[in-house]
């Protein structure tokens, strides 16, 4: 074991929290052992099971920090187009769903079923969705709650499609990023008094893997 160093709270905390989110994203959440995490951090079992009382508690919380730098990352600006703005959401979630293919299909799989995981899942989904509707055309009441639903519908879509992506790449992650924001433009059209994308498809990024 490495020395330890002394560390506040907070930075100790931030500490082991590294450590778990670069064990969760390189092996599968059944091979990751807290004893492992204490080593990798130079600590003692004790003070790692102090700051996280098991190994469900240090990967909650390394997803949920992962779940608030993407939101920080994922710019809706309401300069750029609807396909633009998606363009970006999708290519910061897939760098991160790609670097971390262990942990999203740990919290998507080995841990679909856990409320706190699901929780953490579902807030994002949720600030997403409110983020996108910010940025859309206005639209009386009644138009709103239509395309709120649809994009709440659309979210779990992208989820659940790129989960299966990681486990089985059928097709490039370029495609993969077109089908989800082609199904977003196709959702919303249909609802929306003007079209939110005319440059799709035409406008379309496309290209290699």
């Amino acid at each position: 074991m490495p020395p330890r160093r002394r560390l506040s709270p907070a930075d100790r905390r931030a500490q082991l929290l590294a450590v778990g989110a670069r064990l969760f994203a390189a092996r599968p959440y059944d091979d990751v052992l807290m004893e492992e995490v204490a080593e990798e951090a130079g600590v003692s079992r004790a003070l790692l099971y102090r700051h996280f009382p098991s190994k469900h508690a240090l990967f909650a919380a390394v997803y949920q920090e992962a779940a608030d730098r993407l939101l920080a990352e994922t710019r809706f600006d309401p300069a750029d187009s609807l396909v633009e703005q998606l363009v970006q959401g999708m290519d910061v979630h897939l760098d991160y769903f790609v670097a971390n293919r262990n942990a999203v299909l740990a919290a998507n799989r080995v841990l679909a079923g856990d409320p706190v995981i699901q929780t953490i899942m579902t807030n994002e989904l949720d600030a997403l969705r409110a983020r996108l509707l910010a940025v859309l055309p206005p639209a009386d009441a009644r138009t709103r709650e239509a395309v709120s639903g649809a994009l709440k519908s659309w979210l779990v879509f992208v989820q659940v499609l790129c989960v299966d992506w990681l486990t089985h790449e059928t097709c490039t992650r370029t495609q993969l990023r077109d089908v989800c924001i082609g199904a977003a433009v196709g959702a919303l059209r249909p609802l929306l008094p003007e079209d939110p994308a005319p440059e799709w498809p035409s406008g379309r990024t496309g290209g290699g893997a």
